[in-house]
């Protein structure tokens, strides 16, 4: 099997993304993990770009043509394993394990550890970094693919975000594709109210980017600025920064940073199935 592509039913996906999210809630539960709320927060922004975006091959993880992805909020590692799953690279049940003795399933991605998995995430900050010699080194090499990476907003605190936001446009990276899973939380309270992020967008695009913002779960919206961003002759790196809320999908889990490091009960796990209308 060889998928480079596959093209977007924007209803499919949605379904798609309610079933990896009932998923990721039973595994949270099953396995005692936390960051579930931050999973839920970038299930959409995953399933836009896995299944309607980048170009990659589940029967061939190392293609050297292959879109690189860095999830550089590696606590939500449970959501790209999930997605990945759902993608091909490997068989659902193998997630069983995560978080478990000897798992090649870790609470946080570790590079080589799992097909699809680019560059060994957790500590924050670092994400954009690789990224920008990954984007570099395709265009030094002449390579045509794109760089996504997907970041927290509460990482944007860090300063070595910083440097990188200020490498990036001198070189230029255009290839570079930048996601802030914008869900205005983290552990210890709303972003905004432990840093002074906003506005990122116009933090970002006074350093040279080319900025956007988005609803984070609107697959539509966002599968169309994607296909905007990718036809444009625009050189500069472009950050994205999609709105999103912590726990999304469930309404008992949205907007609660309780669920930064709260693990669901078995009933809880039915009432949110039943709410993503999975059962």
């Amino acid at each position: 099997m060889t998928n480079i592509v596959v093209i977007p039913d924007r209803e499919a996906l949605a379904q798609v993304s309610r079933i990896i999210r009932a998923e990721i809630i039973e595994t949270s539960h099953k396995s005692e993990a936390m960051h579930l709320g931050g999973c839920l927060s970038c299930v959409d922004i995953l399933v836009s770009l896995y299944f309607g975006v980048m170009s990659i091959r589940p029967d061939d993880p190392d293609w050297l043509e292959r879109d690189r992805f860095i999830l550089s909020k590696g606590h939500a590692a449970l959501a790209l394993y999930t997605v990945l799953a759902h993608r091909g690279y490997y068989p659902r049940e193998q997630i069983d394990t995560f978080n478990k003795d000897q798992s090649r399933f870790t609470e946080h991605p570790i590079w080589k550890n799992l097909p699809g998995i680019d560059a060994t995430t957790g500590s924050l900050g670092h994400g954009l970094g690789i990224a920008c010699g990954m984007a570099l080194a395709a265009r030094i090499n002449d390579k045509s693919y794109r760089t996504f990476i997907l970041m927290s907003d509460g990482e944007c605190e860090e300063g070595s975000v910083w440097e990188a936001a200020l490498f990036a446009p001198v070189h230029p990276l255009g290839k570079l594709i930048a996601i802030i899973d914008y869900n205005k939380w983290q552990a210890c309270g709303r972003s905004n109210e432990i840093m002074n992020l906003s506005p990122l967008s116009l933090k970002f695009s006074t350093f040279g980017w080319a900025a956007y913002e988005v609803d984070g779960h609107n697959i539509g919206a966002m599968l169309s600025l994607f296909r905007s961003i990718l036809d444009s002759p625009d050189q500069r790196p472009v950050v994205i920064i999609a709105h999103t809320i912590k726990g999304k999908g469930v309404s008992f889990m949205e907007d609660d940073n309780n669920w930064h490091y709260r693990i669901p009960t078995a009933e809880e796990v039915m009432a949110a199935h039943r709410e993503l209308d999975v059962l």
